[in-house]
């Protein structure tokens, strides 16, 4: 549904509107942007919602107010899962094979992100809006063990109304690049390419077990339709890296693993200002926070990986802690691909042996603490050449990032790690944790003693327990040795979810998080130049996901949007100019269950003016 905009500027001085992830297609002019003014906003609250009625749509805030003035916005659907392109003939959010063929059932209907039990997968989740060649392109990614994704053209309007052009959906194929998988977060990146994530990295231990070529792991095999259902033309090293896609002059949709970045449970990679410095979240269980810093702007090909180190300032509530940085060494795409490519194992990179008694490792292995729980390891001669040196070290720390971040002393005892965004105008990072708990507790899950997911591990993180999660706010500056602007040095909690008992004749009664405040926050984007982090919501402790305007002045929060039951608020994204409008992205994934109705759309459009 249209709204009418009250025409305003949103500042009172001539602002740049070309901002992190709005840049334009002439990279000369990232440097002619004046100085940009502060911006005060904040935005109509919407209502807990309490009927089912108001608990069954999607709801937004309607107004917004931007330095004293008032603008209309709404929620504006763009593209549901199924919308078919009837030039192209191609649907939305359906899966191809390894030969880029459409993957069928047994019926004839077509495989897709859909989260039944033959189709495993949540759906739709991230959506770049990307500024090229005059145009706007949807970049689309799924998050399904066969991870598709597709690009879109979009038209606007006078109004700023976003929809899709007829004739211009196509997959984007991943074939050349051992095809897609759990494809998670994203950013639209400075240079307008889409930068995404391949979540839930399968073990390298899995092997075809079974007469039917498939492995002991149900959630690993969901990708064999892509393999023609022969497990044995997989490997779990294809998955678990950084996918960009970058369109051409031509308006090609040219597709790229980066294998430099590392293979973990991306959730996120997120690009700072210089083009270079890039953050990786790692989503689970005893996971890692990587920092990437790349040998030339804009080139994510090669570079030199970090793995960060907590070292506790406050155990209260979330904590707090200073953070050093350990390297896990340099590579590059072509160094790393065909370590990939051989299809190795994980007994090719490290030998393991059982701990002893009493938990500590045998000599000449070293004890870590991961995602897979207490082990000891020893790095293998994975070249072949006789003697374990740089080489097998590079190629460990990619296949392998999070053990071998462990294995060099970085911690790796986060829990659910999330979103990340960056405020230039205060040089903080944001970091959203959805659960506070297991790992990052003191030998305990959920408050009670447990030692498995500290044993063995240095026990860095030893704070209290919060299952409705928290928001992380990460001082960043200059670092010389490591060569980048904006190395995060001390971390804090900037706002955290209260777990909540309502009673049964409560009108909260099913919320176990306080619905005056966040839980299980999984996404976050800063608002440039403003006072507002936006936060979005992946969870069950609330009977209904929730997007929130955090007011970063006033340390308060607005409700601004709230999905269908059942359905996630999946990687809200701020694009801060588009033909000189604006928009928060959202996306709400599998509405009661059903995989089949995500809906991309944005909340806006926001209206900019420069004064003439």
């Amino acid at each position: 549904m249209k709204t009418n905009l009250l025409k305003m500027s949103l500042l009172a001085t001539t602002i740049s509107v070309a901002l992190v992830g709005c840049s334009s297609d002439d990279d000369d002019k990232k440097d002619e942007q004046p100085v940009q003014e502060s911006v005060s906003l904040s935005f109509s609250e919407l209502a807990v919602p309490l009927t089912e009625s108001a608990q069954d749509q999607v709801r937004s805030s309607r107004e917004v107010v931007v330095n004293g003035e008032v603008q209309s916005i709404n929620y504006q659907p763009i593209m549901k899962t199924y919308y078919k392109d009837e030039i192209t003939g191609e649907q939305f959010g359906v899966s191809k094979d390894y030969q880029d063929q459409v993957i069928t059932f047994e019926d004839g209907s077509a495989y897709t992100c859909t989260g039944g039990d033959e189709a495993l997968g949540s759906g739709l989740d991230y959506n770049s809006l990307l500024q090229r060649n005059g145009k706007i392109y949807m970049v689309s990614q799924f998050e399904c063990q066969v991870g598709s994704m597709y690009v879109q053209e979009l038209a606007q309007d006078q109004m700023g109304m976003l929809s899709p052009v007829e004739g211009t959906l196509e997959f984007i194929s991943q074939k050349d690049e051992f095809g897609g998988w759990v494809h998670c977060a994203g950013q639209t990146t400075p240079w307008q390419s889409h930068l995404g994530s391949e979540e839930y990295e399968p073990s390298g231990h899995l092997t075809v077990t079974t007469e039917d070529n498939l492995t002991d792991d149900g959630y690993y095999n969901a990708v064999a339709p892509y393999w023609g259902g022969d497990m044995n033309m997989a490997s779990p090293y294809y998955y678990g890296w950084t996918p960009e896609v970058h369109i051409t002059d031509d308006g090609e949709a040219v597709y790229t693993k980066h294998y430099s970045m590392g293979r973990f449970a991306h959730e996120l990679a997120y690009v700072m200002p210089d083009n270079k410095t890039v953050y990786l979240s790692d989503d689970g269980t005893n996971g890692g926070f990587y920092m990437f810093v790349a040998d030339e702007a804009t080139d994510l090909s090669a570079g030199t990986l970090y793995a960060v180190k907590w070292n506790q300032t406050s155990g209260e509530s979330t904590g707090a802690a200073d953070l050093s940085w350990v390297s896990l060494g340099h590579a590059s795409n072509e160094e790393i691909r065909p370590f990939v490519a051989d299809k190795p194992h994980l007994s090719d990179i490290f030998e393991m042996t059982a701990a002893n008694e009493d938990g500590s490792c045998p000599e000449n292995f070293t004890s870590i603490n991961t995602s897979a729980g207490h082990e000891c390891v020893q790095l293998l001669d994975i070249n072949n050449d006789g003697e374990v040196n740089e080489l097998d070290e590079k190629v460990a720390s990619r296949l392998e990032t999070r053990r071998f971040a462990s294995y060099k002393g970085a911690t790796t005892e986060f829990r659910k790690e999330e979103g990340i965004s960056f405020n230039a105008k205060a040089g903080k990072l944001y970091l959203a944790m959805s659960e506070v708990a297991r790992g990052m507790e003191d030998f305990a899950r959920g408050g009670e003693a447990r030692d498995s997911y500290d044993i063995g591990s240095n026990n860095d993180i030893r704070v209290e327990y919060n299952p409705c999660g928290a928001v992380y706010e990460l001082g960043v500056g200059a670092d010389n040795e490591i060569g980048s602007d904006y190395v995060a040095h001390d971390l804090s909690t900037l706002v955290a979810g209260m777990p909540a008992n309502y009673a049964e004749d409560s009108e909260y009664a099913g919320n176990r998080c306080d619905v005056t405040s966040i839980a299980s926050p999984d996404n976050v984007t800063y608002l440039a130049e403003s006072n507002s982090l936006i936060i979005g919501e992946d969870t069950s402790s609330h009977i209904n996901n929730m997007i929130w305007n955090y007011d970063l002045d006033e340390g308060t929060l607005t409700r601004i949007f709230t999905t269908p039951r059942g359905a996630e608020t999946t990687s809200p994204f701020w694009h801060k100019d588009i033909n000189g409008f604006g928009y928060l992205t959202a996306v709400t994934q599998h509405p009661a269950g059903d995989s089949s109705a995500s809906e991309v759309g944005y909340i806006g459009p926001f209206k900019f003016q420069q004064e003439k």
